[in-house]
Order: C-alpha cells, then structure tokens, then sequence
C-alpha cells in the first residue's frame, strides 16, 4: 500500500470518527469509571459483534447499555432470564385472534437493537440457542415468516461468576459466538465515592440527549473494511492464534500439556476486528500490535479450553493468554 492511499484512509478515518469522543463525553457524564468497560461496549459495537459479560450485580452494566442506546438514538431491551422461560417469550409467537379467526404475529423483545440479556446462564438450553441464532444469524422465523432484526444489533449478556445453583452452563461452541467477554470488577475508592455523592438520591435523573444517529454507527462499521492491516500485524495475530493450538511449536512446551482446546478461527477474525475497531476509536486508518494486545485477552479468554491437569494446578485461560503475549514475538 502507497504512503499517499494510506494518509488517505487516515484522514477519512479521523474525518468519520469524531463522533467516538461526543459518545465517550456523553457516557463520562453518566458513567463513573468503567472506562475500559465502555471502550471496549463501543468496540464491539463497531465490529459487530456481541459481548458476554461476567460480574457481580450492581456495577452499572444496565446503566451503561442503556446509556449508549440512548446516545445512539436506538431501542434498548433488557431481558431478564428465568429457567422457566421459553423460546417464543423472547423471539415472539402467533396469537389467535377470535375476531378475525386467524393467526397474528407478536414479536418478542429481540426486536430491538441493543439487549441486555441479563443472566443468560438461568434460563434453558433451547432459550440460549434461540438467542445465540439470533445473534449470528441476524433474523427470526416466527411460524412460517422470516424477519430481518433491526440493524445495529448487538446484544450484551450477563453471568453473575458467583451464584451457580440452578444455572445452565453456555457451551463452549455457542460461547465461541460472542467476540468479547468481559470481566467486570468494582469501581475504585474515589470512583465510588463519586457514586455515592452522585447517586444516594431516592429519585437520580440523568437527561441524555442523542449525540448521533444509527446510520452513523452503521457507516462506521463499513469504513472499519478500509482501516490498513500490515502483513507483519497479520503474521503476529495468526502467531498468536497458533501458539494456543501448538504452544510446543511456538517454544512454549510447558504449556502443551495445559491446553486441551485452542482458539478458532473465528478468535482470529475477531482479533482483526477488534483491533480495527480500536484503531477507529483512535481516530487512525491502520492497526499495530498493541492494538491486537488490547483486545487478545477478552477475545481469548472464552476460547482457550484447559484440560484437568491446568485445573489442578490452578491456572485459569487468563494466565496461559499472558503467557502467550509475553513469549509470542511482535514481528
């Protein structure tokens, strides 16, 4: 690639993502902390993709998916799953109506553009699968007619890492089919503090006013195509991916016998993603490696499958990807 076509891409880039810090502002006036909680919401949303997230209760993960609807000017869901709930209570079903002796649709809360769905893990398999279709296939069959969900769709769900009695654990191969999971912790002393000025109120109205549009969103996902990936940034993602499925072959033997499944190749496809989302953020036309460090960890985390003898000895997917980016060589 010319130096002339990339400074190009660049300044397109830097033109079109002026909105990314009008997003950030509006999310700071609402949000305390969770920087890189937000950042990387907004990432996803960029490549989209769809994010699981794991942590306790009560750290604003409701508030902020609410929040970035609200700035983007889209329709936000929240659902909340049960072990006693059923496909059609969220993709919708047929009703009969009496008067006109025929059937009608009523579409479920998955005809939304942003979701939360709150603790994915409490209600059935056949729920989960329904909702993780929806998300790579993008449209809904109800009886015989297809709909096509709104776009941007992206749906965020939540496990809470504490309570797992009468839980459905996610599968790993329908784990593989959300780009990022995240690992949500609690806020600072000062940040909390600031919680607790802001907020130990009995009524907090926080007034957010859309700062773009959908079609914003939308065009920034198609520019993210023509953001530049080097070769070199190329050679270091498939590196990296590799080391996970052959650590002997990537000078990492102790880790052989540690891992019993490596990444997919669909790890690989986010990674680029990411990092091209990250890029974006930064308002630059072409990736680097820190920006693929960035994103390896939440993209890596739900990938890497260890066997009985990691488990024995305490490691988690965390310590061996902290590994691999310590060892793999950055061409």
């Amino acid at each position: 690639m010319s130096d002339f076509s990339l400074s190009e891409i660049n300044e397109k880039i830097s033109a079109r993502s002026g909105f990314v810090d009008e997003l950030k502002k509006g999310l700071g006036q609402v949000i305390v902390g969770q920087t890189e909680l937000v950042e990387k919401i907004i990432i996803s949303l960029l490549a989209n993709g769809h994010i699981l997230l794991e942590g306790v209760p009560g750290l604003a993960k409701t508030l902020i998916v609410k929040t970035i609807s609200q700035l983007i000017d889209t329709q936000f869901q929240r659902i909340q799953f049960t072990p006693d709930m059923l496909p059609a209570d969220l993709l919708g079903t047929l009703i009969f109506n009496q008067k006109t002796s025929s059937f009608e649709i009523r579409k479920g809360p998955i005809f939304s553009n942003i979701i939360l769905a709150d603790e994915i893990n409490r209600a059935p398999s056949k729920v989960q699968s329904a909702l993780l279709e929806a998300m790579q296939e993008r449209q809904i069959t109800i009886g015989e007619e297809s709909f096509i969900l709104d776009q941007p769709f992206l749906v965020l769900a939540t496990q809470n890492p504490i309570e797992q009695e009468g839980t459905y654990p996610l599968p790993e191969a329908q784990v593989d089919r959300f780009m990022l999971k995240l690992k949500v912790d609690y806020p600072s002393k000062e940040e909390e503090r600031i919680i607790l000025r802001k907020s130990a109120k009995t009524h907090v109205v926080d007034l957010v006013k859309p700062v773009i549009s959908s079609d914003e969103i939308l065009d920034a996902q198609s520019l993210l195509n023509e953001i530049y990936v080097d070769e070199k940034v190329e050679e270091y993602v498939l590196n990296l991916i590799f080391a996970t499925r052959d650590p002997e072959g990537s000078g990492m033997g102790d880790l052989g016998g540690l891992i019993e499944y490596g990444a997919s190749p669909r790890a690989t496809i986010n990674l680029v993603l990411g990092a091209k989302a990250r890029a974006f953020l930064q308002h630059r036309g072409y990736i680097t490696p820190e920006d693929v460090r960035y994103i390896a960890m939440d993209v890596l985390r739900h990938r890497i499958i260890l066997n009985f003898e990691a488990e024995a000895e305490e490691l988690t997917p965390e310590d061996i990807i902290q590994r691999l980016l310590e060892t793999v060589i950055i061409p």
